[in-house]
């Protein structure tokens, strides 16, 4: 099989490597489509995800779906030939924090395209039959993709507790941006501004649903903000974005007693946080670790909503173009919204 590596910042390799071998509990896959994440991103352009580094050689991909092609002898419910969602968590169950139902901080926890657990852009993979989540006939595989995103978009949705009517500023309009103001709409959020300093990602959010849409470079967004809403803020802003200063913009954007949700990842390991509003406003500051078991209802709400998510994908490469698909997406260029690949 073909495997796509990481062998130094911005640079691939594409090379020939064995099919991997499957355990009695395990399914092997075909990886049809995967999605290019922002913590991809860092990987690539920077050399690791928070504090975490790259060890090279390295898979990337997080974001699959495809077909099942053999079944270990203690697999039952699947079949080859069946499409699924893959799961990139492997979890230990047996840890406080799994028995908690705590799963997303497992104490021992894997995770498939971080270092020593290969990720999916590769042609065939073995993973545990409990990592599969079913597609339904009417959603692609392509679409499938978006399973994982938007799971950690729904865990986020839990933790900022959105409310009917209630108003609400996503910081970043890049994929994961753009389904958060997808789910504050279907949660029955009131006005949702989005703020990207891109124009082609601010025309995909005002297509998502967002309300108003601000260019961070024209304007300042919290001055701009503060004024539409009569200098009381947003009852939930959600940075999605984790740059250019964005938490802090959400400290000072959000309503007293508000609730700030940091979904991005910082490529800072130390990030300057104006404390005194946060404080003075007892704000909710609250971060989002990946999804909880949350991948079968994502799953549910794409085949439901499929030309809305869907509309999303803008771009495709096979495997041996992914450093060309890797600098578009680092780069915004090409109008650019998720970018996917097709091993």
């Amino acid at each position: 099989m073909q495997i796509a590596e990481l062998i130094a910042p911005r640079k691939f390799r594409i090379r020939e490597a064995s099919d991997p071998q499957r355990g009695p509990s395990e399914v092997l896959v075909k990886v049809e489509a995967v999605g290019i994440c922002g913590s991809d991103i860092h990987s690539y352009s920077e050399g690791g995800v928070g504090d975490t580094p790259c060890q090279y050689p390295q898979v990337l991909g997080h974001e699959p779906a495809g077909t099942v092609i053999e079944t270990g002898s203690g697999v039952t419910g699947w079949a080859v030939g069946d499409r699924a969602a893959f799961e990139p968590a492997i979890y230990c169950y047996h840890c406080e924090f799994c028995r908690a139902g705590l799963h997303n901080v497992c104490e021992n926890i894997r995770f498939m395209s971080m270092p020593g657990d290969p990720g999916y852009f590769r042609q065939i993979v073995s993973i545990p039959a409990g990592n599969l989540v079913p597609i339904p006939p009417q959603l692609s595989t392509r679409d499938a993709t978006l399973a994982e995103p938007l799971a950690v978009i729904l865990h986020s949705m839990k933790i900022a507790d959105i409310r009917l009517g209630e108003t609400a500023v996503v910081f970043g309009a890049g994929p994961i941006g753009l389904m958060t103001v997808i789910c504050l709409k279907l949660s029955g959020a009131g006005r949702v501004w989005s703020v990207d300093p891109v124009a082609h990602r601010r025309h995909l959010a005002s297509q998502a649903g967002a309300d108003a849409v601000i260019d961070p470079r024209a304007v300042d967004p919290v001055a701009e903000i503060l004024r539409e809403t009569g200098k009381r803020g947003v009852d939930v802003a959600i940075d999605c974005a984790a740059k250019d200063n964005s938490i802090n913009h959400c400290i000072h954007v959000v309503r007293n007693a508000g609730r700030v949700v940091v979904t991005g990842i910082p490529s800072e390991l130390q990030v300057p946080l104006d404390f005194s509003p946060l404080r003075k406003k007892e704000l909710r500051l609250l971060n989002v670790r990946r999804s909880n078991h949350e991948t079968e209802t994502a799953v549910e709400l794409l085949a439901e909503h499929t030309a809305r998510f869907a509309a999303l994908i803008t771009h495709t490469r096979p495997l041996e173009k992914i450093a060309e698909a890797f600098s578009i997406s680092e780069h915004y260029t090409d109008g650019v919204g998720k970018m996917i690949i097709v091993p």
